[in-house]
């Protein structure tokens, strides 16, 4: 016994007009973003990967173009990720859901992939039919050919993914010549099997039951924000038409079907507004074709406001149908009549705001971040030592971050305690004057300070580091213990 259907299969038709094309338009470009990026390169100077973007896994650093991120910066990161929810809630308070109908991954794959399974199986109805038809050489050759250019654009999608973690142009090399490690195998035939099943199968159903956003959605929207709209005052009641018949006692739509046989989701935008919709525009280029070939305005469903909605309502209980549609040259203008956006309104107010802080903080940490940052650790096992003149001897741990592209030389002084000496270490604990540190890298030195031993306690004391190049220095608190 079942107690849940099994979904059914979406096929959807195609279709041209102006929301398709920008859909096109939005894949081409995010698709060739995505793809060509890793392959662009920008020059930092020596010792330093000139791949424009990069996650340098191995170095411990990501490059986005001529900004340098380093695992001590994660606030950066912080500031994007802050930067990306809040302009996807900013979006969608004013465009409703414009993401997932034109930039959501997801999407843009899907239509790829819807793309591809057209080109070789036929529209709509022929998909169906050969879904339903038993299985001969036809039908296995167009799978076959189907799902092998699935497979293909998802090793792609893997293989480019990866070249945002290594050298594109080295790795590209390693590639062809069967020269890669198993990690990286490993991502791409995970992104190339994922892609294929996501794309490919999943679908609409990742929107549906998946994807968080649809749930919570509803409460970004307000009565101004622009939604995916039939207009039932016009629309209403629906029927079918027949050439040369009166529109006397009834509505523009003639039940067709053609917003719901073209919508990638399935659904009948004509029964309101839903949790399945992404806002693409599909349902709009199909039902103004087919205004346009009875003769009547488009814009029946179109992008629109509950507050526009309501304002029409309020002015004019109905259309006069049974008027005669008017010249052809004047329908785009009568059905954007009487529609307007607020952008200005409390919730987008605030979106905004919330981005021009965190955008403005974070441009003001990148201006104005040191190139070299200093750490001490005052070391604990035993906390000092007394010597036997009656000095006492504190030892401290120094990590130097030297994140210019230069080989730098410090020097070392202490604030806050009468320094007697002054050693500093290196590897191998060799005596060293200057603190030398090769560029973009840590460097670890051990310093031990003797001061004077005469009053006991713990005093507060201060570490500067200076390059006497550039004057720059660094600072930290520490203490010293008596």
């Amino acid at each position: 016994m079942s107690y849940f259907e099994k979904a059914a299969k979406i096929y959807p038709r195609r279709v041209k007009g102006t929301f398709r094309s920008v859909k096109w338009i939005a894949m081409c470009v995010l698709l060739g973003i995505y793809y060509l990026a890793p392959w662009l390169r920008w020059d930092r100077g020596a010792h330093v990967p000139d791949q424009a973007i990069l996650v340098d896994l191995t170095g411990q650093r990501g490059y986005f173009f001529g900004i340098e991120i380093w695992p001590q910066e994660v606030y950066l990161l912080v500031g994007v990720l802050i930067l990306a929810a809040i302009g996807l809630f900013f979006a969608t308070a004013l465009l409703g859901r414009v993401w997932c109908g034109y930039a959501c991954p997801q999407t843009v794959w899907t239509d790829l992939f819807v793309w591809v399974e057209r080109f070789v199986q036929g529209d709509r109805n022929a998909r169906r039919k050969l879904d339903e038809s038993a299985w001969t050489s036809e039908k296995i050759w167009k799978k076959a050919v189907t799902h092998l250019s699935w497979l293909l654009i998802g090793a792609l999608t893997g293989g480019a993914w990866v070249f945002y973690f290594n050298d594109a142009p080295a790795l590209f090399t390693d590639i062809i010549h069967f020269n890669v490690s198993w990690t990286v195998l490993g991502w791409v035939i995970a992104l190339t099997l994922s892609t294929y099943f996501m794309a490919g199968f999943a679908r609409e159903n990742v929107c549906t039951y998946m994807c968080p956003y649809a749930r919570f959605q509803s409460a970004m929207f307000d009565k101004d924000t622009l939604i995916i709209s039939y207009q039932p005052e016009r629309g209403e009641p629906r029927g079918k038409h027949k050439a040369g018949a009166t529109w006397e006692g009834r509505g523009h739509c003639i039940d067709c079907k053609a917003c719901v046989v073209v919508c990638p989701m399935g659904i009948d935008i004509r029964e309101g507004l839903q949790m399945e919709c992404i806002s693409c525009g599909l349902c709009i280029d199909a039902c103004d074709d087919i205004m346009t070939k009875v003769n009547l305005p488009t814009g029946l469903i179109r992008y629109d406001t509950e507050n526009n909605q309501l304002a029409r309502r309020s002015t004019s209980h109905r259309l006069n149908i049974g008027l005669a549609a008017k010249p052809p040259e004047s329908k785009r203008n009568d059905s954007a009549s009487n529609q307007s956006l607020r952008w200005a309104r409390p919730r987008t107010l605030v979106y905004a705001a919330i981005l021009l802080s965190v955008g403005m903080t974070m441009v003001g940490a990148i201006i104005t971040r040191p190139l070299t940052e200093l750490n001490v650790i005052h070391t604990r096992a035993p906390q000092f030592v007394r010597l036997s003149d009656g000095e006492v001897r504190n030892t401290y741990s120094l990590k130097i971050l030297n994140k210019s592209h230069d080989d730098r030389a410090y020097n070392l002084s202490v604030d806050g305690v009468r320094v007697n000496e002054l050693t500093v270490l290196a590897a191998g604990d060799t005596p060293v004057q200057r603190l030398l540190v090769p560029a973009n890298s840590v460097g670890t030195f051990r310093v031990r300070l003797v001061s004077d031993g005469n009053a006991a306690g713990r005093t507060e004391i201060r570490f500067i580091l200076t390059d006497p190049v550039t004057r720059e220095s660094a600072h930290h608190e520490s203490y010293f213990v008596r």
